[in-house]
């Protein structure tokens, strides 16, 4: 094991830590490079298919392939893909998870707790929201059927992609789609996404880099689908995200409608070796999980009321769990600025 596990008790909550000893090398490096390398590698083979006669014919034959398989293909195999890209992702990222109230979410697993599983809403998106690879359930981290059952919901875009649809869904993803996330907590499965998402991107001033930008007071979906199961909404913060890349973002209500209509932002970034469209740099993630927001089971009657008061318990809930931890993390200086 890579890890060092450490419980402590605070009140009636067992906090749990896994820290994972940071591994920058050879392998780890590969492997998230065959993970997020490919937002340059595709445009790579644009361009040589673009430019080069002679690979023009392997690569669209290539990327043809790879757009009438199903994402799922090669199955088992790309399960163990994933499994050991995450793993690796888990060393070049030094990750480090901290649950404020492990025994809740062990009582969510075991049918005890509020609700029957949990939607973990996750934030900063920044360039990439990468760190909800932790929710992989060969990681091991979350306890039980919650643990067992979790699927990454993320922008539709990069499953309409050949080849990067593929490494996703091998690492557990899937469209965040309203249909998808209704069936998923419908099987009592657990759902991990990042609610802000691309509009978060749009939104990021490099002029202020003590406000950290999360879109928020209009992303209320996630909210009614809770009330309609009664399942808990977990509020889980990404310390140590940005700087991750360098970028250039375009900005202005034409390019920000675009974004929110194809699911991606078309922006400049670059991350390690200042490559671009390259690996993130090897930032040390702290993925913090504040405690489960109970919520009842309202089914179809869900008041207006209601969504208004659970999503600001959760904003609230977010805000809290950020300025719990910043101090220690190195955010003294920074604030959340919700949009």
């Amino acid at each position: 094991m890579c890890d060092k596990n450490r419980n402590s008790n605070v009140g009636n909550s067992t906090v749990k830590t896994f820290n994972t000893p940071q591994d920058c090398s050879f392998v780890p490096t590969l492997a998230v490079t065959l993970w997020l390398g490919w937002n340059g590698g595709l445009l790579a083979m644009f361009v040589c298919a673009t430019l080069i006669t002679e690979t023009r014919a392997i690569i669209i034959g290539a990327l043809t392939i790879s757009a009438v398989l199903p994402p799922q293909f090669p199955f088992g195999v790309g399960i163990k893909i994933g499994n050991w890209m995450a793993a690796e992702a888990r060393k070049y990222f030094g990750l480090k998870v901290t649950i404020e109230d492990y025994d809740a979410l062990n009582a969510i697993s075991n049918g005890d707790g509020p609700g029957k599983t949990a939607i973990f809403a996750c934030e900063p998106h920044d360039i990439l929201g990468y760190p909800v690879f932790l929710f992989n359930p060969s990681l091991n981290i979350l306890p039980g059927r919650i643990g067992e059952t979790v699927s990454i919901l993320m922008t539709g875009a990069i499953f309409k992609l050949p080849i990067m649809k593929h490494i996703f869904t091998w690492l557990g993803g899937y469209s965040v789609d309203k249909k998808i996330f209704r069936d998923r907590l419908a099987r009592n499965e657990a759902c991990a996404f990042v609610p802000g998402g691309v509009q978060e991107v749009t939104l990021i001033d490099s002029k202020k880099p003590e406000e950290i930008v999360l879109y928020l007071k209009d992303r209320k979906g996630f909210v009614k689908l809770a009330l309609e199961k009664g399942v808990a909404i977990v509020p889980v913060f990404f310390f140590h995200l940005d700087g991750s890349y360098g970028y250039f973002v375009p900005k202005g209500r034409l390019v920000t409608k675009f974004a929110r209509k194809i699911g991606i932002l078309p922006l400049f970034f670059y991350g390690r070796w200042k490559i671009p469209f390259g690996i993130p740099n090897p930032q040390k993630i702290h993925a913090v999980f504040g405690q489960p927001i109970s919520v009842p089971n309202e089914g179809s009657n869900i008041s207006n009321e209601n969504v208004d008061k659970y999503h600001k318990i959760y904003i609230d809930s977010l805000v809290q769990l950020f300025e719990r931890h910043k101090v220690k993390e190195g955010y003294g200086s920074r604030t959340l600025k919700i949009m």
